[in-house]
């Protein structure tokens, strides 16, 4: 058999690879437009810092080492212009000249490319960069490392944007951040990404949310936001705002495309061609939650694609389950972590669906590096199956998440949840680990045993003069505390029920929800049936209200935030 790849990193290197651990004697050839292949494109950004000095390191594998190695051809500075399907052929592009190469067996991994709407003046200037491959980065290294260079704007608040934000801060730039929808970060739920909008603001990294950018000029960027035009200084401009499938070779050669814009593919990621197949970005998937249609961007996915195309190839049977989309990112000082269906996609889905979201702590209290773990956890109503979790920390938000992802692929509930048997150490974690704890919040929720108000809504309580209990010790409430309030400590209750209206709706809080559980027992054993527990507490209150209270110089609920 004689292989063509197009499209030499993740998807079409992984293929060919497979294709010769299959077969020792296949004629395997790889075209790659640009001059590297196999390159380690989620480690481009860390370029721009430092982390990885060296750019040359980035390239995992040179055509000569597939070719010594694996005995794959690779061309690279190729460019497959055509594909003729009736004769079997590619049209390539080279240094050399135009030529054809003849394949029994096709392989589209021409990936994804950066979105740059024409409609933004001066998107074409020599300041403006994308971060694509290896020769991208180089290029935006060398011109940031220029001393009259010190302000970048960063345009798109994705993976790609926040990670080049990041690394162009501990560069020592001076950065700002444009994102047009009202967040960063679009897996993470609002409710939860206002603790990385919160790091990025504590790191010097401006945020222009809700803002599109219009025009590109010699030092400035202009962008507008609701209705109004304003402008940052800005040396040079990295555009991130997304990705869109290179499916040109595809239309040309009349494939079907899906109805989100990648190749569609069959089970075995086979073309309407069936000597052709596609995987990675390029391509139209299935999500096995929504059992719709998607697209997802990400190198694990992409692996699995690809030894499942070449598997096909010589009769071995895939199970194609499609895809929950787990991912992972590292914001300062932030580990966050998110997969399977966040709130927005749930409501979109028409899912009935609730959501637990505790803030236990990521290892013992003793442990000198002991962090609060901000977590998420999304259920269906009422089979309690699991639908999706986020995690954000200091911690292993990565490490709860993969747990979250395994159950949500075996189709797991809140009850396997609560069950599950983790490895324990208190360097590690708790005995109760912070997935086991968002089960058993999520079960009281689903089985009506506890009633939650959400984060979203406190400030409107506070506004309306809602009767508020705070559970915490006299010591902490006067740290800080919301400011219409009534402080009770939990070992007060029972001497102070006089004190609790039973006429209108109660709503406690503690710390981070615990100890207001608790009292939220209580009261409902006193024979008080108005109560209300305030998820994530005090704690999940101030992450929730701190950097919009700051970007909007709106007046706060709370007389000091509490981050501890």
């Amino acid at each position: 058999m004689k292989l063509v790849v197009i499209g030499g990193v993740a998807g079409g290197a992984s293929t060919a690879a497979r294709v010769r651990r299959l077969d020792h004697d296949a004629e395997i050839v790889v075209f790659e437009k640009g001059e590297h292949v196999s390159y380690s494109n989620c480690a481009l950004p860390y370029h721009l810092s430092g982390t990885v000095e060296d750019g040359d390191s980035l390239v995992l594998m040179t055509p000569e080492a597939f070719k010594n190695t694996h005995n794959i051809e690779v061309r690279v500075n190729s460019e497959v212009v055509k594909i003729n399907r009736e004769e079997k052929t590619v049209t390539v592009n080279a240094p050399c000249g135009e030529y054809k190469e003849s394949y029994d067996k096709l392989v589209i991994a021409t990936g994804a490319a950066p979105v740059m709407p024409k409609s933004i003046k001066g998107i074409d200037g020599d300041n403006v960069f994308v971060v694509r491959n290896v020769t991208d980065i180089k290029k935006l290294k060398a011109r940031v490392d220029s001393d009259e260079v010190r302000k970048i704007a960063v345009v798109g608040g994705g993976f790609i944007g926040v990670e080049v934000a990041e690394n162009l801060k501990h560069a020592g730039k001076d950065v700002c951040l444009i994102e047009g929808m009202n967040q960063i970060m679009a897996p993470f739920d609002y409710d939860m990404v206002q603790i990385l909008h919160k790091e990025m603001d504590d790191n010097g990294v401006k945020l222009y949310l809700s803002s599109s950018v219009s025009a590109i000029g010699d030092g400035f960027v202009t962008a507008v936001k609701d209705g109004e035009e304003f402008s940052v200084e800005a040396d040079a401009v990295v555009m991130a705002i997304g990705v869109r499938p290179e499916t040109g070779l595809a239309v040309d050669a009349e494939l079907e495309i899906g109805v989100t814009g990648g190749i569609k593919v069959n089970h075995n990621y086979q073309t309407s061609d069936m000597d052709i197949y596609a995987v990675g970005d390029v391509i139209e998937s299935f999500n096995s939650l929504t059992h719709k249609p998607g697209r997802l961007a990400l190198a694990g996915p992409a692996q699995r694609q690809a030894r499942a195309a070449a598997d096909h190839m010589y009769g071995i049977h895939h199970n194609n389950k499609g895809f929950i989309g787990s991912s992972c990112v590292r914001i300062f000082g932030q580990n966050a972590a998110s997969t399977g269906l966040n709130c927005k996609t749930a409501a979109k889905e028409g899912f009935n669906y609730d959501y637990a979201i505790v803030l236990p702590p990521d290892k013992v209290g003793l442990m000198p590096d002991s962090n609060y773990l901000a977590f998420k956890l999304i259920f269906e109503v009422p089979t309690g199956r699991i639908l999706g979790a986020q995690a954000i920390g200091r911690g292993a938000a990565d490490k709860r998440i993969d747990v979250i992802a395994a159950m949500i692929t075996m189709g797991a509930t809140l009850e396997d949840l609560k069950e599950l048997e983790l490895c324990y150490s208190p360097v590690f974690g708790t005995a109760k680990d912070v997935v086991n704890y968002a089960a058993l919040a999520a079960l009281n929720i689903l089985y009506g045993r506890s009633r939650q108000v959400h984060l979203e809504d406190v400030r409107a309580l506070v506004e309306s003069g809602a009767y508020i209990i705070d559970v915490r010790d006299a010591e902490e409430y006067e740290k800080g505390h919301i400011v219409t309030s009534h402080n009770i400590p939990m070992n007060e209750l029972t001497a102070r029920k006089d004190e609790i209206p039973t006429d209108r709706p109660v709503y406690v809080h503690c710390r981070t929800s615990h100890r207001s559980y608790y009292a939220f027992s209580y009261l409902k054993g006193m024979g008080f049936t108005n109560v209300w527990n305030i998820q994530g507490s005090y704690l999940g209150i101030s992450l929730y209200e701190y950097f919009n209270d700051k970007n909007e110089g709106r007046k706060p609920i709370l007389t000091d935030y509490n981050f501890e």
